[in-house]
């Protein structure tokens, strides 16, 4: 049967339940002709008599029963369907997709961690990943992104955080090449950097515009790799000057341009927004925000 046919399927299930047609056109708020039309019009499809009609009313025939019989059960799974639809929309579970700039990662695992403790029937796809994902066409729920304020017309942003950043180098590399005492010595020293071109960060091109291309001796895509680096003494690189940088020291720690401050977005599109994960999710993340200042992570 075409699903096109439907509606004539539900008037004429009402029909055999009732057995009268001015009663199912009452309760399916049709009109009476309307009613006798449907009946007419799914014999001639199914080419068989689905009633008996007879003064009393409409009796279904054997093929009317079958017709209602399966009639109850697609209208018994549609409805159970909508039980389940409207269940979800008032609990946190299925599956929720999260892109965030690699430098939150360390800010946003433990949070998402503890999000799903509370919520654990939630499943979390986590993109670490600096391209822009595309929320209106659904490749991801929330988007954590750095730089200057999203602007797309489709999207919901919010301020999540400011990461401040500050330099930092391991004990070995102080033991090798010491350490600059002002701001004019960071062009004698070495650096770690998380851009393979053209710096665009801008804590980087704060820092370009200081030091020789050729103080650059280390250069990744990777976040990881560059904290690997970092922490194996290959030259001085940003953290954030908020996180626990357990066996690095500060270089020139008096130093907080206001280029090394970054805001990181909390985006997500306006037809997802008020869904009770998505809703719960940004609420969750801004009251965890509020304490990064304090909770362990890295920032390259």
């Amino acid at each position: 049967m075409r699903l096109n046919q439907w509606t004539e399927i539900r008037t004429v299930a009402q029909v055999a339940r009732t057995g009268r047609v001015s009663a199912a056109a009452e309760v399916l708020g049709m009109h009476h002709s309307t009613v006798i039309r449907h009946i007419d019009q799914l014999e001639a499809a199914m080419r068989t008599k689905l009633f008996q009609r007879h003064a009393r009313g409409y009796t279904p025939t054997e093929a009317g029963e079958e017709l209602l019989r399966i009639a109850n059960l697609v209208d018994d799974q549609f409805t159970e369907m909508m039980d389940r639809i409207e269940s979800a929309r008032d609990t946190v579970s299925g599956q929720l997709v999260v892109t965030a700039i690699p430098v939150a990662d360390r800010l946003v695992m433990p949070s998402i961690g503890r999000f799903q403790s509370q919520h654990p029937k939630l499943k979390v796809i986590y993109h670490s990943d600096v391209r822009t994902y595309h929320l209106a066409y659904g490749e991801a729920h929330v988007a954590l992104r750095s730089g200057t304020e999203p602007n797309h017309p489709d999207n919901i942003v919010s301020r999540l955080h400011d990461a401040r950043h500050a330099l930092y180098a391991a004990k070995s590399y102080v033991q090798r090449f010491g350490l600059p005492r002002t701001e004019a010595e960071l062009a004698e020293h070495r650096f770690v950097i998380t851009e393979l071109e053209e710096p665009r960060a801008p804590f980087h091109r704060w820092l370009a515009d200081r030091i020789p291309e050729e103080s650059f001796v280390f250069r990744t895509g990777q976040v990881s790799a560059a904290y690997l680096a970092l922490q194996s003494g290959v030259g001085i690189g940003f953290l954030n000057r908020l996180a626990e940088n357990e066996g690095m020291v500060p270089v020139l720690p008096d130093l907080d341009p206001p280029e090394w401050r970054t805001p990181i977005w909390m985006v997500t599109h306006v037809d997802l927004h008020r869904t009770s994960k998505v809703q719960s999710f940004t609420r969750f993340m801004h009251e965890e925000a509020k304490s990064w200042g304090q909770a362990p992570g890295v920032s390259l």
